[in-house]
């Protein structure tokens, strides 16, 4: 679907919403020369020309943006030019990608799609390249304004349909007022516009492995609909947003022994503190690295029937726990550590299976080896309800 709302002062959404097509060449002339994008590029492809010619590696980083996006004039084209990084990215690392509900949604209808959410960047990915895969239309993405701090990075999410979170609005009445805004726009796009969204269903990545439904995220999807009519049920402002959850399992996460790190400081010091630039190089480790077999799986649309913001995300979990695919690396991650062997079903575990881990673990320094473990364990300790 192309985006072709007029960006006016009239426009609500104008400061969250991802480009429009008349858009899309000024913020493409704009990266073309953002210094802060062309020295992280420069740095991934050219550190020895950036380290001794620096002003030389910006400039052939230049010229490759604007190579590459030569031609490109609007959103789609835009999401074209990804959609082959996206199959290259899919033959380099993974092994195996499947989706499964799919083929039971209408492709004519929009839906809001609220997954687990486990990769900044790839959770929405793989659920645009299925979409793309069917010949269905790409979803617009939540992203949360914490990621956006890079003018660079704002610019690339809104040009590939994402559209912010506010995590950061100060004050109470502020959030109120943000969220209010948000809320109005994802009804807007479901509705009027037709046009799908993701989301996750809680504030930042399942670091430990449980996947859990946020309430409050239902609160603010009901808040645009209850205000146009108080009388309205949460059920009733849940079913005409059409909420689908969606699963997404990977067999490896590339992230994982960055989580291992975050987990153990919190649990040693209370606190963890990120470097300048660690969530960008999270993206990058969750695009490039090694992911395995990863499975996809669409739910069913929620009914109107559920009553309050708590039983329509105990749904959403119960959904996304039935649709999660356990691979040999969470049975043996709860092998290894020792817990409920009733739990664990070996029979498709093969030896390369256990090599592969083995080799994986192998290179988790010790005291982040049950940070490591637990968070590809608990998926199975979650699906029986016994989460550690």
């Amino acid at each position: 679907m192309t985006e072709t709302h007029d960006t006016t002062a009239s426009d609500p959404w104008a400061d969250i919403r991802p480009y429009q097509d008349n858009e899309v060449a000024e913020v493409l002339e704009r990266l073309g020369h953002d210094p802060e994008l062309l020295d992280a590029l420069t740095r991934y492809r050219l550190p020895r020309l950036a380290r001794y010619f620096p002003r030389l590696a910006r400039a052939l980083a230049s010229y490759a943006i604007r190579r590459e996006v030569r031609g490109v004039t609007g959103v789609h084209d835009f999401q074209m030019r990804i959609a082959s990084y996206m199959q290259r990215m899919l033959r380099n690392s993974t092994d195996d990608f499947r989706v499964e509900g799919l083929d039971r949604l209408d492709p004519d209808t929009a839906y809001l799609f609220i997954g687990n959410h486990r990769d900044i960047s790839m959770d929405p990915a793989f659920v645009n390249y299925a979409l793309y895969l069917s010949g269905r239309d790409t979803v617009r993405i939540a992203i949360g304004d914490n990621l956006l701090k890079k003018p660079f990075v704002n610019d690339l999410m809104r040009l590939n349909k994402s559209f912010i979170v506010p995590r950061s609005a100060r004050g109470k009445r502020a959030m109120l007022a943000a969220y209010q805004q948000l809320s109005a726009y994802i009804r807007h796009s479901i509705l009027e516009d037709n046009h799908s969204i993701w989301m996750a269903q809680r504030e930042g990545r399942a670091k430990d492995g449980i996947d859990r439904t946020d309430p409050a995220i239902i609160k603010m999807l009901t808040m645009a609909r209850r205000g146009e009519d108080r009388q309205a049920g949460i059920g009733e402002a849940i079913a005409e947003l059409r909420v689908v959850p969606v699963s997404i399992s990977y067999e490896y996460d590339p992230c994982d022994l960055q989580k291992a790190r975050e987990l153990h400081a919190v649990q040693a010091s209370g606190n963890y503190e990120k470097s300048e630039f660690e969530d960008i190089s999270s993206i990058v480790a969750g695009i490039t690295g090694h992911k395995g077999r990863v499975q996809l799986t669409f739910g069913s649309p929620l009914s109107a029937d559920l009553d309050g913001p708590e039983a329509v995300a105990a749904e959403i979990d119960r959904q996304v726990l039935a649709g999660y695919h356990l691979f040999p690396s969470h049975y043996l991650a709860l092998e290894a550590l020792g817990e409920a062997p009733e739990l664990l079903e070996m029979s498709e575990v093969s030896d390369a299976d256990r090599a592969r881990f083995q080799a994986r673990l192998q290179e988790v320094p010790d005291e982040l080896r049950d940070w490591w473990l637990t968070q590809y364990a608990n998926p199975v300790l979650n699906k029986a309800g016994r989460c550690r």
